[in-house]
């Protein structure tokens, strides 16, 4: 059996008692419907419905299909109805990755918000700056700092205007000088990250036009963002950190901004799915309430910490 409408057309037409019913009830012409009762029979190696120009009747082996027939298109309809209801009545359970950083101070509490207005919905949670292969590992969406343009992957954005941050520490900058352009970083500790295979040691930043690219050095590297942040707080070197990471803690006056008049890095916030049926409205809302978590955020310290890095940019 190839597919299931050759199993519908023989149900119907045993039912009905005609050929042609059958296809009027599927929407399909005659002769479609024939090659379809036909290709049944090829495939199982038998005759199903013994018919003439002017009656239909079923043979043995229909009759021992018909009831098994019957109970399987039964059975499957029920099965899409109950994820038609699960998918309207939000009733899912999403399985998301999220960035350490982002995740362990603002995500989590923004998903437990979430849970407040869909009390049934199920969220599995994984914290890690490991990307997430979406292809082959457990996970419905992730949250990401990313341009997915050439991974082929499906994005929502959530925050497209985000940049990352030159910062450090009062006590830091006490201690060694505050930069005043970019090109002064190599004479400075600079916390490094690592994401996958990659380490992210090469900073950029451009000003009218200029465009420069830093190499920088220091004695701490980490593949986890939220202890690039410590670090940078406990005033161990500068962090080149998104605004959503440091904004709050540059806002308390916890990490100071540097050379502040360069453009730095994008660092656009998505929600990512490896296809875009995964797209439920549930993923649609909770990308909708990630958006204005992440509007209040900047909100609340912008008006503290006038930096380009949080102007937001016109969000598709």
């Amino acid at each position: 059996m190839r597919n299931l409408q050759d199993l519908r057309v023989f149900v119907l037409a045993a039912d009905s008692g005609s050929l042609s019913t059958a296809a009027q009830m599927l929407e399909l012409s005659p002769a479609v419907a024939s090659s379809s009762l036909k290709r049944l029979e090829s495939d199982l190696g038998a005759i199903l419905l013994v018919r003439s120009t002017r009656s239909l009747r079923l043979s043995p082996e229909g009759e021992r299909l018909l009831p098994a027939a019957r109970s399987t298109l039964s059975e499957l309809s029920a099965a899409l109805e109950d994820i038609a209801h699960v998918r309207s009545s939000l009733r899912e359970e999403l399985r998301i990755s999220m960035p350490s950083d982002l995740g362990r101070n603002h995500l989590l509490a923004w998903l437990d918000s979430f849970l407040l207005q869909h009390p049934d919905v199920t969220l599995r949670t994984h914290v890690s700056d490991r990307p997430a292969d979406l292809y082959r590992q457990p996970f419905d969406i992730a949250i990401r700092y990313t341009h997915t343009a050439d991974s082929g992957l499906v994005a929502l954005p959530i925050r497209s205007g985000n940049r990352r941050v030159l910062c450090a520490a009062p006590n830091y900058l006490a201690r060694h000088g505050v930069p005043t352009v970019p090109e002064e970083l190599s004479r400075h500790n600079c916390l490094r990250f690592r994401l996958g295979n990659a380490l992210h040691e090469h900073w950029r930043f451009s000003l009218a036009g200029q465009k420069i690219t830093v190499t920088v050095n220091g004695n701490r590297i980490a593949d986890d963002g939220d202890a690039v942040h410590r670090w940078a707080l406990a005033g161990h070197g500068i962090a080149y950190k998104s605004a959503l990471d440091v904004g709050r803690s540059i806002a308390a006056g916890l990490l100071v901004p540097l050379c502040t008049e360069w453009t730095t890095e994008a660092a656009p916030l998505s929600l990512v799915c490896a296809d875009r049926r995964q797209l439920s409205p549930l993923v649609i809302l909770l990308r909708d309430h990630l958006r204005l978590c992440c509007e209040s955020l900047v909100d609340g310290f912008k008006t503290t910490w006038p930096f380009t890095a949080v102007q937001s940019l016109p969000t598709p």
